[in-house]
């Protein structure tokens, strides 16, 4: 219990010490929040999105799981992504995975690890898109990296493929998405140059048309 009642205790603390700085603080942030970061990382204690950016509660949404994942199936993350975009209208959203991220360095192996073996097959279908590259890399820990990177980029690739992230671009030329990776041994946050913010870069096939509108005005003028 002592270590449990020491979350509670810390709670006080902080509290004290943001009253201290900004007697307003709570009153102002019980007013709502308007975000212009959507934070898409890694559930690793290690990578508070908050901290390692310097930004303060308010100003990021975040969602989080093992590995980073945009999972198309995913309601969690779907919801999360919709209202971000749509009510909260988020200017960027960032997917950001670090190196030494154990959800992908599971994925490297054939051990079973239990349920969150299902989880993994997302992460193993990253490598096997990208097999032939990381193979080559004979440098254990250097492949570690690059799939760390390649992890990330086909996140931001999975997240431009959705109805939510295009039919937003078509109606406001926004949210920007990018990808990062963070680096637990520097604490610095490596941009790796994926960026999107329209449906030209895609391949056509996951290009998707906003055809909903048409056919409610075919269907009405047939009626």
């Amino acid at each position: 219990m002592k270590l449990y009642n020491s979350l509670l205790e810390g709670n006080k603390k902080w509290v004290q010490n943001q009253l201290e700085h900004d007697p307003e603080y709570f009153k102002k942030l019980s007013e709502g929040q308007s975000p212009q970061f959507l934070w898409i990382g890694c559930s690793d204690s290690r990578v508070p999105a908050n901290e390692i950016t310097n930004t303060r509660p308010g100003d990021i949404f975040v969602h989080r799981n093992i590995a980073n994942m945009v999972v198309h199936s995913d309601m969690n993350l779907l919801s999360v992504l919709d209202y971000a975009v749509n009510i909260l209208e988020v200017k960027h959203v960032i997917v950001c995975g670090h190196y030494g991220c154990g959800g992908v360095k599971a994925a490297m192996d054939n051990q079973q690890y239990g349920l969150v073996d299902n989880w993994l097959r997302f992460i193993k279908d990253v490598y096997r898109m990208h097999s032939t590259e990381l193979d080559a890399i004979k440098n254990e820990e250097q492949r570690f990296d690059r799939f760390v990177e390649l992890n990330v980029i086909e996140q931001v690739l999975d997240l431009t493929k959705t109805t939510i992230i295009q039919n937003a671009w078509r109606k406001r030329n926004s949210p920007k998405v990018h990808g990062w990776v963070y680096s637990l041994k520097t604490g610095l946050i490596k941009d790796l140059g994926v960026n999107f913010d329209n449906t030209l870069k895609l391949p056509p096939i996951y290009r998707v048309e906003n055809n909903v509108g048409e056919h409610k005005r075919v269907e009405a003028e047939e009626a």
